[in-house]
């Protein structure tokens, strides 16, 4: 199967990868907390970016991830789409960064079910390599809660012997699902679902005819990815005749 016809697991369909997002919506506090520990010199080693599927966990660890690369100085996560380091991270090209995700199996010819323990053994030579420009070494690991039970004990020990100027990104849907002793090693980043005025804006940024419907949010959850698929599969409409059905039945509870 050529390169270009793989299909990204970290990606929500319909919607651009994480990595092409430039626009964040509703992550300030996280943002905030993120740069607070950047400029007061304790940032910690391994961060867990935590909150439901579709919400802009992954924008904002590129975000995060391209800000250290750039050597972690900035006041401001980065946003401009000329720099060397966002071109480059677009093509998956920028030696700071590494990615970490579900790999594709040319036998079966699909991706695969889980992140697997060699995954996580790349990352061995990705963090022993010198960062240039007094930047740092950054991976991203979407979705951490999908590692096998050999990769997340491969990762225990990259968390508890971290390499020197080297940050791991955790993005995690679940954070139930990661071992606890990679929950204790690792900073939470709580971020939250998206409220409506957010969720508006991330739809219209992705040039989404927005329906003008209240039940939106609260379907998707703050999700972006969620309201996409409600969106274009008729999601909305869809669950308007179902509840149209239960109120036509007698003596129904709708609760």
């Amino acid at each position: 199967m050529a390169e270009a016809a793989i299909p990204e697991p970290d990606r929500a369909e319909g919607c651009p990868h994480p990595r092409e997002t430039r626009l964040r919506f509703g992550q300030g506090p996280a943002e905030a907390a993120y740069l607070q520990s950047v400029a007061a010199g304790r940032l910690h080693h391994a961060w867990a970016l935590t909150g439901p599927a579709g919400i802009g966990k992954a924008t904002l660890a590129w975000a995060m991830a391209r800000h250290l690369a750039a050597g972690g100085r900035a006041p401001d996560l980065p946003t401009d789409p000329d720099s060397a380091i966002y071109r480059r991270s677009l093509q998956l090209a920028e030696p700071a960064i590494a990615l970490v995700r579900r790999a594709w199996d040319d036998k079966a010819k699909r991706l695969k079910t889980q992140i697997g323990v060699e995954e996580i053994r790349k990352l061995q030579g990705h963090f022993t390599l010198s960062a240039a420009d007094g930047g740092w070494r950054v991976a991203i690991i979407d979705a951490a809660d999908e590692m096998t039970v050999a990769a997340a004990n491969a990762l225990l020990k990259q968390l508890e012997e971290p390499p020197r100027r080297a940050v791991l990104l955790l993005v995690c849907h679940r954070p139930a699902g990661l071992l606890p002793t990679i929950r204790s090693r690792c900073r939470t980043l709580p971020v939250p679902p998206l409220g409506s005025s957010d969720l508006m804006a991330a739809l219209a940024a992705l040039d989404r005819a927005v329906p003008d419907d209240p039940l939106l949010t609260p379907l998707s959850a703050g999700s972006v990815g969620e309201a996409v698929r409600l969106i274009d599969g008729g999601g909305l409409a869809l669950y308007r005749r179902i509840l149209a059905l239960l109120g036509a039945m007698p003596g129904c509870d709708r609760g």
